[in-house]
This record gives C-alpha cells, structure tokens and sequence, in this order.
C-alpha cells in the first residue's frame, strides 16, 4: 500500500509541476485533465477520494488506539512503535495525495479560466480596433466635409459680395 502510495503521489507532483510551467507537456496534460473530467469522471474521483478519506480516518483512529492502549506512564513496545509509524506513514501520503489532487483540481480551472479571459480580452482589443479605424475614417470624412464646406461658404460670400457690387 506504501509504495503504491508513494507511486501516486509521485505521479501527482510531476502532474502539477506540468500543469505550473508552460511547456509542451501542459498541453497534454490539460488534455488528460479535460478527459478525466468528462463522462463517469468526476464520480470516481470522487469515491477514490471519499475511500482515501475514510481510510486516512482509520489509519489515524488506529494510531490514536495505539496510543491509548498502553496508558500515560508506560512507553510503547517495539512493535506498537513500527505499527504506529507505518499507519502515521500511511495517512500521510494519503492527506498529501488529496491535497494535491485538490491542487490539481484548482490549477486546471484556473487555466481554463486564463484562456477564456486572453480569448475575450483578443477579442475585445480586436473589436477597438476597429472601432478605433472607424472612427478615424469618419473624422477624416468630416474633415473633408468640412473642407468642402468651407469653400461652399467662400463661394456664396464671394457671390454675395458680387451681388451687392453689382446692385450698387
């Protein structure tokens, strides 16, 4: 039980050192993640962590028990102390499995939730851009509105004054 422990929360760690640094690994481990997560899942997941829970229980029950059991003054025997440091081992490795399960957990969420807001966020700079062009298109079609509304204006002056000289 010891080593498959030992296996496992090995495997975790190199899971959540892949899932922390951006190389060509997290990808497929973001992969693996999203499958597991899909389907039956999330429903063994979490009945393996609801039976390591109830055995890390057990394995700190039965140290307790060892204790208990030679009373206050006396010192425990040689195999009550193996007893209690291999279930002390035992529950352990497992409150670190879960934790890092846990982990594991929380950075795939956060990543899928990073790639969702860079999406938006490219999608919303893209979208001032274009604003932005337009905006600048339409100014310098009111400029050059302007422009020509301001020569209009010349000509009626011009052909006003005319008027008037004329008049005279």
């Amino acid at each position: 039980m010891i080593q498959l422990l030992f296996t496992l929360l090995a495997a975790e760690a190199a899971l959540v050192l892949v899932l922390l640094f951006r190389t060509p690994a997290r990808r497929l481990a973001l992969l693996a993640v999203d499958c597991s997560k899909r389907g039956r899942g999330p429903v063994m997941a979490r009945t393996v962590a609801a039976t390591m829970f109830v055995v890390l229980g057990s394995s700190g029950y039965s140290i307790a028990k060892i204790r208990r059991r030679e009373g206050e003054f006396a010192q425990l025997t040689p195999t009550d102390q193996v007893l209690a440091s291999r279930h002390l081992l035992e529950a352990s490795l497992m409150g670190y499995s879960l934790f890092l399960g846990l982990i594991i957990d929380r950075l795939h969420h956060y990543i899928r939730q990073l790639r969702a807001m860079k999406k938006n966020m490219e999608a919303v700079t893209k979208q001032s851009r274009v604003l932005e062009e337009t905006k600048l298109g339409d100014s310098e079609e009111i400029q050059g509105y302007q422009k020509k509304i301001d020569s209009l204006n010349e000509q009626v002056n011009n052909l006003k004054v005319c008027l008037l000289s004329m008049s005279v």
